[in-house]
């Protein structure tokens, strides 16, 4: 099975394609990524109608900012999880909480200036707590449910050790400037929990929504030092 997968920033949001028999691209970008996502298409030399899937972690607004330019573009279908099938379905994403006090600072002021409303889009998979398996699109992973930063969270594991984690952990400046858990988060003891599930099962590189990758033993070590809130 010949298996690829890129990163591809859109906005402040990275999305990754993931390429196999079919072609899935997970989380559908931030405000004013749209150009640069065909951009980075172009030159990597993929048509946008062999993306047949859009995965995404999760429905906050900086994920699904360019979901209806780029499910135009590619005709693809959306998967979400049912419990954030609300926020692509009305294009009104809720803000999450702050975890930290920087965190808090960032939610109240967004809270208070972001009210996106976006175009509503129908989704065409919903994803349950049990997950899907990828392997009908030729990839070598799954999707596990990892709830905490929002209700309807999910992350990509593949079998190559990679995990797509979404919001789980960020490693961008204007977040935090080491990678870590997440400053933002519906409920910061459910991502832990998140973590403490998906952390035996052979991740090696942890693949951030914002920033680069990093080793997974940053996260293990964080996870094992943590204090419930």
């Amino acid at each position: 099975m010949s298996f690829t997968f890129h990163r591809i920033p859109v906005g402040i949001c990275n999305c990754f394609l993931l390429r196999g028999d079919r072609t899935i691209l997970v989380d559908g970008g931030a405000m004013g990524g749209f150009p640069s996502f065909q951009r980075q298409l172009q030159a990597l030399h993929i048509d946008p109608k062999e993306i047949e899937l859009i995965l995404l972690t999760h429905g906050h607004w900086d994920h699904i900012t360019c979901l209806a330019d780029i499910q135009k573009l590619t005709g693809a279908k959306i998967a979400v999880h049912k419990k954030d099938q609300f926020m692509v379905e009305t294009g009104q994403p809720p803000f999450p909480n702050g975890t930290t006090p920087y965190g808090r600072m960032m939610a109240w002021s967004a809270k208070r200036i972001l009210n996106p409303h976006l175009p509503p889009l129908k989704v065409d998979t919903v994803i349950s707590d049990a997950g899907m398996s990828l392997k009908e699109y030729g990839i070598p992973g799954e999707v596990v449910y990892t709830p905490g930063h929002s209700q309807g969270h999910v992350s990509i594991l593949l079998e190559t050790g990679d995990a797509l984690i979404g919001d789980m952990a960020m490693n961008d400046w204007y977040l935090r400037l080491t990678p870590g858990l997440p400053v933002l988060a519906d409920d910061i003891n459910k991502v832990v929990e998140s973590w403490k599930k998906i952390l035996p099962m052979g991740i090696k590189k942890v693949h951030p929504a914002h920033g680069r990758v990093f080793d997974v033993s940053i996260m293990q070590k964080e996870i094992a030092s943590f204090k419930p809130r």
